[in-house]
């Protein structure tokens, strides 16, 4: 009972002790505080003086070399208020409101602390729901009593018992008939998601209402969840752009300060009004609302399954101009399917298609996928090779049985098979070329679906401040001006190898240029882009690597929500600034005709920073303008898909 008793009283104790060490000078402020106030009750009040004006100046000079250390780094104004404050506080003799500076200015880092706690809750809750441990099946036998290791452990093909209400902790394929999954944490989507057995579930995900088993395809560190992970940390440890805002308000600011507080003096004639208009002049607002902001948009992008890698990305979101987009896989869902084969003389349907999805194999484009399953739903069994390789952006070439395939662009099968002939296609199709052994020997013909809400999406953008939409692919001009052609997208630049794109992007104008794209193609172009948005975590560890923004779900609705989420951020950060300045100029003049004592000044500073800071945490909210948007253009949130497409026949 004793010991119960005592844990309370233990626990405030240590709490106290970690406070002290986080925030030094804030205790040693309120212990000079409580040192001075004693003085003055027993009657000392030249020592008690005297103490508090020497602590303050200690202060002051400590903070005045951090000064010269900014000037020296182009950064001015936003201590020199504080020190002057300070100093002419304690000049006039009103040392309690210099004390209440110092504790104000140094309180700062702990309600700056608190702030951006909360600001970025939302990427602490995804770093903390990262799986720690797997449940592993000996020799992958069901019957075996599971053994507990450490996610990390796992390798591909391991068995692993995934328990009711647990987090998968790597990527695998799932072996039970059945089973239903919590994605929110990955793609923002609220429902369940049911799986079946052979279908792949994503890490991070939350297994249902009861026990089922996984084969693990992947390791923890290339893993779905893991990889999110790694981006939010980065972005988490990113530094927005507050030293560039701050900057840009904090000389006017210092100057308006200054010169009000001298005319209060010189029209007065009573240096205590100098002291009293500088004590609201400091500059907290400046410093500590736009970082709040920032880290309030990041962690409201991670919620929305939006990973924005640092608060100078959600700035430059807020400034786009224009929009780049890749074709397939972007604007269109990427999931091609077979819809004829046209074999030449000599060579059959079958014999085509399953040369062309045997050599396909060898290929790491994801339209070869699409190959492959329409053979394998022809009932075609595939051949292996020991000669085969993949030509980046052009196809592959394989050795099949003794006889030389390649498979992919009509350039590049016409290399070795020079009767080659350009396949007619109907808007929105697609075309693989086949060749062998150095005849043309056939084509197969693919079609991908735009998405359903690309056209509403690409209408947002507009509303949201985006003047130019450029189409860019690597597919042929015909079959990317059947897509761009029911978006409204009037500029299209086709046939584009991953170099074109680039050196399109770059002279693109007005700036800042986003690009979204998906493939490992687009990592270039991503790369290149003022803002690289990347579609699907699913997709590219290359195109996610290069990326400025990373998308979790495959949902292009989310390009548009990543820019009205940098809108609002800014707005959010700009309006919290103005207010801090707004009210401390309001309150400025207020002192200048002796109405608000210095110690009753420094109080007021304090609530004006909480105002400061209470509004930068609106970033973490949409706004009823977000709101109203979406809802105009009835744009829903969709589920995530897996599947991503490079061009037109780049197998």
């Amino acid at each position: 009972m004793l010991e119960t008793a005592r844990e309370p009283a233990y626990n405030s104790c240590m709490s106290v002790i970690r406070f002290i060490r986080r925030y030094p000078l804030v205790a040693a402020v309120v212990a000079v505080g409580l040192a001075v106030l004693g003085l003055l009750a027993a009657g000392l009040e030249p020592v008690a003086a005297w103490t508090a004006s020497l602590f303050v100046l200690g202060v002051v000079l400590w903070t005045a070399v951090g000064m010269v250390r900014d000037i020296r780094a182009g950064h001015y104004g936003l201590d020199i208020l504080a020190v002057v404050a300070m100093v002419a506080t304690v000049a006039v003799g009103e040392y309690l409101a210099a004390l209440i500076i110092v504790l104000m200015l140094s309180g700062g880092e702990a309600l700056e602390d608190y702030a951006a706690g909360r600001a970025r809750r939302e990427l602490d809750a995804l770093l903390a729901r990262a799986p720690q441990h797997a449940h592993r099946l000996p020799g992958g036998d069901p019957d075996m009593t599971p053994e507990d290791v450490p996610a990390t452990a796992v390798v591909p093909g391991d068995v692993l018992l995934l328990r009711p209400a647990e987090v998968v902790p790597v990527d695998g394929e799932l072996l039970s008939d059945e089973a239903d999954f919590d994605e929110s944490s990955l793609t923002g989507e609220s429902l369940p998601v049911t799986r079946r057995a052979g279908e792949p579930v994503m890490s991070g995900s939350v297994n249902g209402t009861r026990a089922v088993l996984l084969r693990a395809t992947a390791t923890t560190a290339d893993s779905q969840y893991q990889r999110i992970v790694a981006l939010v940390a980065e972005a988490a440890e990113s530094k927005a752009p507050v030293v560039r805002l701050a900057d840009r308000y904090a000389v006017p600011f210092t100057a308006v300060s200054l010169l009000i507080a001298g005319l209060a003096w010189a029209l007065s004639g009573d240096p205590v009004r100098f002291a009293e208009v500088l004590v609201l002049a400091t500059p907290c607002p400046l410093l500590i609302a736009a970082p709040v902001a920032f880290l309030g948009g990041m962690s409201r992008s991670a919620r929305a399954g939006i990973i924005v890698k640092g608060g100078a990305v959600l700035e430059q979101l807020a400034k786009a101009r224009s929009a780049a987009f890749d074709k397939t896989g972007t604007l269109t869902h990427g999931q091609p399917e077979l819809v004829e084969v046209r074999p030449q003389p000599g060579f059959t349907g079958d014999e085509v298609l399953g040369l062309a999805a045997s050599a396909e194999q060898y290929s790491s484009h994801v339209l070869a996928a699409a190959v492959q399953q329409a053979a394998r739903a022809h009932g075609l069994e595939l051949q292996p090779s020991t000669d085969a390789q993949e030509v980046a952006t052009n196809g592959v070439e394989a050795v099949l049985e003794g006889r030389a395939v390649r498979v992919g662009k009509e350039r590049f099968v016409a290399e070795t098979a020079p009767d080659t002939v350009r396949a007619r296609l109907e808007p929105g199709q697609m075309v693989v070329y086949v060749g062998v052994d150095g005849r043309f020997a056939g084509t197969l013909i693919m079609s991908d679906a735009v998405r359903e809400n690309a056209a509403a999406t690409l209408q947002r953008l507009a509303g949201l401040g985006i003047r130019r939409t450029v189409m860019l692919t690597g597919d042929g001009q015909a079959t990317a001006d059947a897509v761009a052609g029911p978006l409204g997208i009037s500029e299209v630049r086709a046939q584009l190898l991953p170099e074109d794109k680039v050196r399109a992007v770059a002279a693109m104008e007005p700036r800042p240029v986003i690009m979204v794209g998906d493939g490992v193609n687009d990592a270039p172009v991503l790369a290149a882009a003022d803002v690289g948005i990347a579609m699907g975590a699913r997709g590219s560890t290359a195109a996610s690597e290069s990326a400025d923004v990373v998308l979790v779900a495959d949902d292009i609705s989310r390009v548009a929500g990543a820019v009205e989420i940098g809108r609002r951020t800014m707005r959010v950060a700009l309006s919290s600034i103005w207010l801090g300045i707004a009210l401390s100029l309001g309150l400025m003049l207020i002192a200048a005709f002796g109405y608000i004592p210095a110690i009753a000044g420094a109080l007021t500073q304090e609530l004006v920073d909480l105002a400061a800071i209470l509004n930068a945490l609106r970033a973490l909210s949409g706004g009823r303008q977000a709101r109203a948007v979406r809802a105009a253009h009835g744009v829903k949130q969709a589920p995530a898909a897996a599947s991503r497409v490079p061009g037109e026949a780049a197998a």
